[in-house]
């Protein structure tokens, strides 16, 4: 895994010392090396995190044998060695044994097509000097991030926001659209980034720089086509044959290989996967917490013991939310608590390996998620009379005092009414966004500097989009797709990506190999969902392989108990802190808001914790990006051995 960065449409020499400056920002996604490529009118950057031929002839920059094209590449293609075989038999000559001299010579075989014969997880920038031509792709999913910006004819791209942001000539400015985003969703679609001006590549796109002139293009998308008839025992039996290919071939590495393990049924059916065909033990690692709700480390031991891991456990019993900008810090732009989980356990790993497995893209992929079997449920209650729900159940529910457990029944009570009064697209995109900054929050929670995209813009509809335009009648397979184009690159990958490169770790997921992620999409939907029960298939196929407790494991969020975190001890301070901070002198979010928000969080009326934190998120990441400094203190609380979160 790496960093890269460049300039390209400018005097080479004089942008020389910026780009160095970018690499330098990048260094944690490739603190092994950095290499440098400069001409007349293009500067390349590389930070190298050594995983495939750990020699210094796999240093980036790379070349081709006439130095005709130069390529800097982040990422891992996992069918590099076929690929090589092909190109050597139509007499391309190598001098590495990287996938990195692999894909450019792919280039130099079929031009812009040659992403089509990557199976892996890749953002790459290629310089054709004869062409004067710069071409850049991201992987099919958005496991890797690439970043671009335009000033006058020139185009500045980088793995992370702070890469471009290390160049002289790029400010940061917030963008209003994406703040909006971020408070409703949780994720900014792209191309928007939250910084004005600043672009990201989509999932599954490619962009040619030329002249001043800039091109993107989609390439790949999942499609959810009806496949020929075949029994449910033939789509179960070759499931579990294409999981098992898929983790097999992400565990190729010059390194150690480990994996997160959660004890749920995807980071499980990986670690089986990786147990069959592993010399030694798998090393694995796990966090947890001590509320029992919230801890998943029983069932990860469970797994674990069965197949005899390496398995290595860290506990987090209490929350120091003063080191939110930490997280931030590493992210470039504000999230929500699952960070905190993630930036934990890819900690633990990195203490032990480079490369860890994962089980992201599993949900959506096999249809994991609560809401795609509550979608239906949902229709059965909006049948109920409007004036049963708004004006009998309803008060009744705004009663319910708050127990902050996971998943509470509280909660689950008021999201199912409140989606009741919408349908389709919109439905599904007030299901994935309850929590958050939905339409009535932000009527009362936004200041003057949000209140103008009220009106200038429906945020909901970079999640109804999809839903409504994908081409299948099917609802799950909406739900699936709308997913699969928002969420998951822009939320889940995102994290992922960031947050274990902020430890120089490489992370992988198997189970979003594009043929495996065909092969699912293909597949009937009565297998993802059956009964009210999630990834039936995936659950069948995994029968001979994992215990039949965590076969049968319901669906658990990563998450730390965050709601208990906010209390009468730290939430006085934090409601000072932001009052007093950008996020309302700045006219962002309205005191009243805040008030309100910690107000009937500490007396346990609804739970606002995700709220709350999203909003301290938000205030880190102006002061840290926007005003250049970071003074907001939080108050801590340290737990019996002196652990602390971030």
């Amino acid at each position: 895994m790496c960093g890269i960065c460049g300039v390209v449409g400018s005097d080479g020499p004089r942008e020389r010392e910026n780009v160095l400056a970018m690499t330098t920002a990048l260094a944690h996604r490739g603190p092994d090396d950095q290499g440098l490529y400069v001409d007349d009118t293009a500067v390349l950057g590389h930070r190298r995190l050594t995983i495939i031929d750990l020699s210094t002839a796999g240093r980036q920059p790379l070349s081709n044998e006439d130095q005709s094209l130069w390529i800097t590449y982040n990422g891992e293609t996992y069918n590099y060695r076929e690929l090589r075989r092909d190109l050597e038999g139509r007499g391309h000559r190598f001098h590495t044994h990287t996938d990195t001299e692999v894909v450019l010579h792919l280039y130099e075989q079929y031009g812009v097509e040659c992403v089509h014969y990557l199976r892996g997880m890749f953002a790459f920038a290629i310089w054709d000097r004869r062409r004067q031509r710069l071409f850049a792709a991201r992987d099919r999913f958005g496991q890797k991030p690439l970043f671009y910006t335009r000033i006058g004819n020139r185009l500045l791209f980088a793995s992370e926001v702070k890469g471009l942001l290390a160049h002289p000539d790029v400010s940061a400015e917030p963008e209003p659209a994406a703040i909006d985003y971020y408070l409703s969703l949780r994720f900014v679609p792209p191309p928007l980034t939250m910084l004005r001006g600043i672009h990201k590549l989509a999932a599954g796109h490619s962009l040619v720089w030329n002249d001043g002139h800039l091109t993107v293009n989609r390439y790949w998308g999942l499609a959810f086509t009806d496949a020929p008839h075949r029994s449910d025992g033939d789509w179960i039996d070759e499931l579990g044959e294409r999981v098992q290919s898929a983790v097999h071939l992400h565990t190729v590495s010059d390194v150690p290989v480990g994996a997160f393990l959660s004890g749920g049924i995807d980071s499980s059916v990986v670690v089986a996967s990786m147990a069959r065909y592993a010399d030694e033990s798998v090393q694995t690692f796990a966090i947890g917490s001590d509320e029992a709700t919230f801890d998943e480390t029983p069932h990860a031991r469970h797994v674990a013991d069965y197949f005899g891991t390496h398995h290595r456990e860290r506990f987090v019993s209490a929350g120091r939310l003063d080191d939110i900008p930490t997280l931030v810090a590493c992210l470039d732009e504000p999230s929500d608590p699952i960070s905190a989980c993630i930036f934990e356990v890819a900690r633990l790993a990195s203490e032990h390996v480079k490369v860890v497995l994962s089980g992201d893209g599993g949900d959506e992929i096999f249809a994991g998620f609560d809401r795609y079997a509550a979608f239906e449920w949902v229709g059965w209650y909006a049948r109920l009379p409007r004036w049963i729900r708004e004006s009998v159940v309803a008060p009744g529910l705004r009663r319910l005092p708050e127990s902050f457990g996971y998943k509470s029944l509280t909660q689950r009570a008021r999201w199912l009414n409140d989606l009741a009064g919408s349908d389709g697209g919109q439905r599904y995109a007030r299901m994935t966004s309850f929590f958050r900054f939905g339409p009535d929050e932000r009527l009362w929670a936004y200041g003057p500097e949000l209140r103008q995209q009220l009106s200038s813009q429906a945020s909901e509809e970079a999640i109804s989009r999809p839903f409504e335009e994908a081409d299948t009648a099917d609802v799950l397979h909406r739900m699936l797709h709308a997913d699969v184009v928002t969420r998951l690159p822009e939320h889940t990958l995102m994290l992922a990506d960031r947050l274990s490169m902020a430890h120089g770790l490489e992370t992988r997921a198997p189970l979003l190999d594009h043929e495996l992620a065909e092969f699912c999409a293909a597949m009937p939907a009565h297998l993802k969902v059956r009964r009210g029960i999630t990834k039936y298939a995936m659950r069948r196929a995994a029968e001979p392989w994992l215990p039949r407790s965590i076969v049968r494991r319901k669906k658990q969020g990563f998450m730390f108990p965050v709601a208990f975190w906010l209390n009468d001890e730290t939430l006085p301070q934090i409601r000072r802190d932001l009052i007093e901070g950008r996020i309302v002198q700045d006219g962002w979010i309205t005191r009243e808001a805040v008030d309100r928000l910690t107000g009937e969080h500490l007396n346990q009326r609804v739970d606002h914790h995700v709220r709350i934190w999203m909003l301290l998120n938000l205030e880190a990441w102006l002061e840290l990006f926007v005003t250049g400094e970071s003074h907001v203190r939080r108050p801590t609380t340290a737990d019996a051995d002196g652990a602390r979160l971030l």
